[in-house]
Order: C-alpha cells, then structure tokens, then sequence
C-alpha cells in the first residue's frame, strides 16, 4: 500500500510529546513491512539548521477559503529510509515555537495555520503525483485533512480515491477557535453544524475530523473504551459512538532501538535481562547526579513528565512530602510546566536533602538515566491514552506504580503480592492516600519481598511492545 502520513511533530525533527514518537516509528515499521510511507510536516524555525532538507518544490500554490490563494516552498530529506517533506511557510511556521508562545499562550491563528497545513498536504501529494491508498492524519492539526479529502475535488490526483485515518492521541486537545477563522478554512457554511464543525459557536476541528474520517483510532484500547462511554472524552463520546465499529484502540508501540538498556548510549551502564545486577551502576550515578544520600541503599522512585493536569502530579505533590517523612524511599524528578508545581518540587531539594532530586526542564540524557538507575516509576495520571514512560520502564526493570486509566491499563500487570507475578502496581483513586498507600506497598515489597521484585523486574523487562505489533493492527485498518 501507499500511505502519506501527515502530522504537525515527528522525530528525529520536532517533538513536544508523544505525537512525535508515534509518527517517527509507525512508517518504519510499515516500511519494514513492505509499505511505502511518506511523512509530510511543516517546516518550522527550529529545522531551519538541518542542512540535510534541501529544496523540493521552490513554489507551490494552496488554495483556501474565500478564494484566498497562498504561496509556500517545499523542502525534502530522507531518515530512516523514509521521505520526509515539509511544508515552508514563514508567515505560519517560521515562529519560535511550534503552538505556543514563550508564555504557553497559543498562537491566536492556530486554525488558519494547521488548516493550510493541511490542505497544503493535500496539495503537494497532487502536485508530486503520489496517489496513495491511505491518508493518516493525527489529531487535531490534521483532522482538517479528513474534511478536506472528502469536501474538495480531489478526482483528478487520485485522492478522491484515498481512505482517511485519523488517529486521536489526546481527547483533551480538540483544536477549538473561532467562528471568525471559518472562512478561509473554506469548508462551506453548510458544515458549520453542531454535527461536524461547530461546538458552542467555535470551529472544532478535531470534532469535524471525527465526522469526515473513513476510520478513526486512538492510542489504547482501555482509552477507546473510556472516551467511546463519556470518561475523559471532553464532549467527544457521542460523535465517537456514531462511528461505531470504525473507531477503535490500538496500542502505541516504542522504538526499541533508542529506549534499549542493553544498547542505551546515554547511561553509564549497559544491561540485559540476565544481568540485572549491572543496571546498580545507572542508580549509582543517578544518586550522585541529583545529590542524593549515596550511602543508603533505598529504593529510588522516578518522575520524568509535563507538569500538566492530565498527569496528576498535583496530587503526588500532597503526598510526597508524607512518604519522604515516613519511608525508606527517594524521589529524583525531571519535568517542567504548571509554574506552582516547579516550585513545590524545586523546594523538595532543600526541604528534603539526599532524599529527593528535581530538575526543572527536560534533558533527554537524565531521562534515560533516570528510567536506567530508578527501582520505580509513578505515573499518577488522571487520564493517559496509552503512556510511554511506562512501557520505558518496564524494559529497564524499573517497577512502574500507576493509575489504573487508559494505556496504563492495557500495558502494567497488577503485583501479585502471593506469587509474585505481575509488573508493577496500579492504584483506583486519585487521592494523596491511594498513592501513599501504593508508594508503601512497593516498597514494603523492595524490602521484605526482594525476590518478588527481581521477578517482577525480568517479567516487565521479557515484554515486546515494540511497534511491529501495533503496524500489523494499522495494516488491518488500512486493508479494511
């Protein structure tokens, strides 16, 4: 099959979450599989240094509503075997940030920029002659590309032919602006119904996405389930439940070849499934890198998440003080995001010295050391879609505590505190006592079930949730 995959984020070029993970696998592992996959993004400032994207298209024309006609350049490279091209528009995309501002205020024409993000996709798979069989689009900045394959007149490059997928990462972003930016998205007024594109007198995009596309999934199966019945679905369940048997969960794979212990570059020490031991060194130098006590040899639980509401980390900032008051067990924390929330866990270091380490930001070398060197990893969130720290973890033999949500769900095994078996331990409620509680009986297991520990460790660390999997899900998908 031929697909185009079209997305705002992918790596190795741009990321901000997990969007860019997915989309920088998914082709490879469709590509493996005997697919041709092109990828196209938009050319941001920030890619602007690689001198590997060279010029594709020097001009290309993108019509838009009301008759507007825009002018943008096309740039192409290849990575991973993969075509990557990207769309150049200063006026949208050469910003210092992607969606926001330097105060994580969104840019006020978001709409106006993914819209002809979009159709300038569209556009270029016309111009290149590319006829796929599938076009995939990913949440809410692309799901403009399901109205527009099935509401412009496409017959003539073969688009009209293409199936739309859409993939939703996260219900919790929907694309939501005003009324006043639907013309030059150039949908027809006819559209603008509480049906497809209008939601209290705004342009909802993902809403209209849901509506256009021939199949939508999401990240996780527990996740479809939970939105699909009104749990963390933001007013989206009915209009899921209308598309019935084409909208479904799968489960987002990992890239194995970058969160590997047994080949990671970016940790001290190297290990495998069979000598686990090694993986003291990685805790070693976690404690001396985050000022812990390096003389005591408690259990280590890590953090490496954004500082949002969906996470749930106001709600371990009520407890942690609590557990590092009353148990053996030491805290390291990367992340960053809610300003009140830095500064709780920035305070920690000085509160609490040797028993926690915070580093406000992101480093992506402290990110593998902290999964590589932590015993645990806690994951409180209020909703997750699927989560991949958590799959991270359990193939660096750190025991993941979780909320029993979404893609956590579908990926932790609960302990078994009679035969040990399980891969780590999952919680109900979100409340500072549910994640006390779970915190203790982890680590009451570290200390007094030491051989149920190492079990759970190797059972976490035997799991494949490589993408080879979930590929085969989309190919079904696709041939569907």
């Amino acid at each position: 099959m031929k697909i185009a995959m079209i997305a705002s984020e992918s790596e190795p070029f741009v990321k901000t979450g997990g969007l860019a993970d997915v989309v920088g696998s998914l082709p490879k592992a469709l590509d493996q599989s005997g697919h041709k996959v092109i990828v196209i993004l938009p050319y941001y400032r920030c890619l602007k240094g690689i001198k590997k994207i060279k010029p594709f298209f020097k001009s290309m024309g993108v019509w838009m509503g009301a008759g507007k006609e825009e002018w943008c350049a096309v740039r192409k490279t290849v990575s991973g075997g993969i075509e990557y091209y990207f769309i150049e528009f200063d006026k949208y995309f050469s910003r210092d940030g992607i969606y926001s501002d330097s105060n994580n205020n969104d840019y006020h024409d978001n709409a106006l920029r993914y819209c002809f993000f979009s159709r300038a996709a569209l556009q270029l798979l016309r111009d290149m002659d590319f006829k796929p069989d599938v076009v995939h689009g990913h949440d809410w900045q692309t799901a403009p590309v399901m109205a527009y394959m099935k509401h412009w007149d496409w017959e003539d490059s073969g688009i009209g032919q293409a199936k739309a997928v859409l993939t939703i990462h996260n219900l919790g972003y929907q694309g939501v602006y005003p009324a006043a930016d639907y013309n030059y998205m150039g949908f027809g007024w006819e559209n603008f119904t509480s049906e497809i594109f209008e939601d209290h007198s705004r342009v909802n995009l993902l809403k209209g996405g849901i509506y256009f596309a021939d199949y939508i999934t999401t990240v996780s199966p527990t996740y479809a389930h939970e939105v699909a019945n009104g749990k963390h679905s933001y007013g989206m369940d009915m209009f899921l439940k209308k598309r019935g048997s084409h909208f479904t969960g799968v489960l987002n794979g990992v890239d194995y070849t970058k969160w590997n212990p047994e080949s990671d570059k970016l940790i001290p020490g190297n290990y495998s499934q069979s000598n686990i031991r090694a993986k003291q060194k990685n805790k070693k130098a976690l404690k001396q890198e985050m000022g812990l006590n390096p003389d005591e040899n408690f259990p280590i639980v890590g953090v490496v998440s954004r500082f949002a509401d969906q996470k749930g980390l106001d709600v371990l900032s009520g407890a942690i003080e609590s557990i590092l008051n009353t148990m053996s067990v030491h805290f390291v924390i990367l992340g960053s995001g809610d300003p009140v929330l830095e500064k709780h866990f920035d305070e920690l270091t000085s509160k609490m010295p040797g028993k926690a380490g915070v580093h406000i930001g992101y480093n992506d070398r402290l990110a593998h050391l902290i999964e590589a060197g932590s015993d645990f990893f806690i994951m409180p969130s209020r909703y997750e879609p699927c989560g991949l720290n958590q799959i991270y973890s359990l193939k660096y033999g750190t025991i993941p505590i979780v909320r029993n949500t979404g893609g956590l769900s579908d990926t932790v095994e609960q302990y078994d505190e009679q035969t040990g078996k399980g891969t780590g331990f999952k919680f109900d409620n979100l409340t500072p006592n549910s994640i006390y509680d779970t915190i203790g009986w982890a680590v009451s297991t570290y200390f007094d079930r030491k051989p149920h520990i190492l079990k759970m460790k190797k059972a976490g660390m035997k799991k494949d949730f490589s993408w080879k999997h979930s590929a085969i899900e989309y190919e079904k998908i696709y041939k569907a």
